[in-house]
């Protein structure tokens, strides 16, 4: 029923990007301005970040939605400066999007703004108007991976992930990008997030589809305990596939509702995977819960023990501290039922059962634990609800890449 699809931001029907270097990176081969813009008005949702210190990107982005409820053409971005804590951020970002708007020959309300880098910094827009000319002229119909790299900060792979579906009889494809690396912890997982989509769908149930998937994907990402200033994830719906608008949550809605998971659940893990300095996904599934928020706290909690992490990093089996991490999660069940099994490609590893260890091969264990990807089974024992959190291990390399991220 859903297919996966190359294309990222323009797997769907109308969509064209680019990206560039415009000098904000002194590395002429790293692009650090992107655009993507739908052929007609999109509707559009989003969900930024919760931290108190919002990006002044954020800030502009929200208020051009709601001067056009909800609609929107165009999106600029760009890597290296944040534009968040300067006096003139909302300033800058506004240019940002009349220098788009005016090279597109749209309205600025119709554009949105996204940065991403250091904090505190103020922002050159001069490097931006010099190129946002030919950003412009660039933009294509393939032109996902020039906007999917100009977005990567320590970012050591670009992140996009399509599938196509059919609604009402006619195929639609969803398609999306992410970025992010460090300071990626809930609630807002992430640092630049952009999904577009050919399907007719309406602005409010576009917003409840979002914050409905958001909570069981980016939501449960946790690279390093720090949340971002700049967190924005944005959704857009064209309607070229011309199926019956979505306007309340039908069948079609649930359909629609699926193809966001696939796409933004793909995304979480790339994300998680390529952490900062990591060199395992990891990824917590808590069964056995009584509701699903229940399971929910329990992985984020266990997936963003640092110590855990750090574990994960030597292939050190201590499941102590995932029944650490399961005991100071704000939630209410019984540590005595719990089961906890270490699984990868290599076999699955039982190594507590209500509540307390069970002898294991220390030799598998540590087999077991140096794959890249590291599941982490708890069962609650108390229920039928199920939720799953991703992360990645804490590295040495971590550290240094933090110690000097300025530069």
């Amino acid at each position: 029923m859903y297919k996966y699809i190359d294309g990222g931001v323009c797997a769907a029907k109308g969509y064209k990007a680019n990206g560039l270097n415009c000098g904000l990176n002194s590395n002429p081969d790293k692009n650090d301005l992107g655009l993507y813009v739908s052929d007609v008005p999109a509707n559009t949702a989003g969900v930024y970040t919760t931290n108190k210190v919002k990006g002044a990107p954020i800030i502009v982005t929200k208020s051009h939605l709601e001067n056009t409820n909800g609609v929107a053409r165009a999106v600029i971005m760009n890597s290296k400066n944040a534009n968040t804590c300067n006096a003139d951020g909302e300033e800058k970002a506004e240019a940002m999007c009349r220098l788009a708007a005016d090279a597109l020959g749209i309205s600025p309300d119709e554009v949105l703004v996204a940065s991403t880098g250091v904090i505190g910094q103020i922002l050159p827009i001069e490097p931006i108007e010099n190129s946002v000319e030919a950003l412009a002229n660039g933009l294509a119909y393939d032109g996902n991976e020039r906007a999917a790299t100009a977005i990567m900060t320590t970012d050591t792979v670009k992140k996009e992930y399509a599938v196509e579906f059919e609604l009402d009889g006619k195929t639609c494809r969803l398609g999306g990008m992410a970025k992010g690396s460090g300071m990626i912890h809930p609630n807002m997982a992430t640092t630049l997030n952009f999904i577009t989509t050919d399907a007719s769908v309406s602005v409010p149930m576009l917003q409840k589809a979002l914050s409905e998937i958001v909570k069981v994907t980016y939501n449960c990402l946790s690279v390093d305990g720090d949340t971002s200033t700049n967190d924005t994830i944005l959704l857009h719906a064209n309607a070229l596939a011309d199926n019956r608008e979505i306007t309340e949550p039908n069948e079609d809605y649930e359909v629609f509702k699926q193809a966001l998971y696939i796409v933004m659940s793909e995304l979480t893990k790339m994300l998680a995977k390529d952490g900062e300095g990591a060199t395992k996904l990891l990824e917590c599934t808590v069964s056995g819960a009584p509701d699903v928020d229940t399971a929910i706290i329990v992985a984020k909690s266990v997936i963003r023990s640092p110590l855990l992490k750090c574990a994960m990093f030597g292939a050190d089996a201590n499941w102590g501290r995932v029944l650490c991490a399961i005991g100071y999660a704000e939630a209410d069940f019984d540590i005595n039922k719990v089961d906890v099994d270490f699984r990868s490609d290599v076999g699955v590893l039982p190594v507590c059962r209500n509540g307390a260890g069970v002898p294991f091969s220390e030799e598998l264990a540590k087999e077991l634990l140096l794959r890249e990807d590291i599941f982490i089974d708890v069962n609650l024992n108390l229920g039928q609800a199920s939720a799953k959190a991703w992360g990645c291990d804490l590295t040495y390399d971590y550290v240094k890449i933090n110690g000097d991220y300025r530069s």
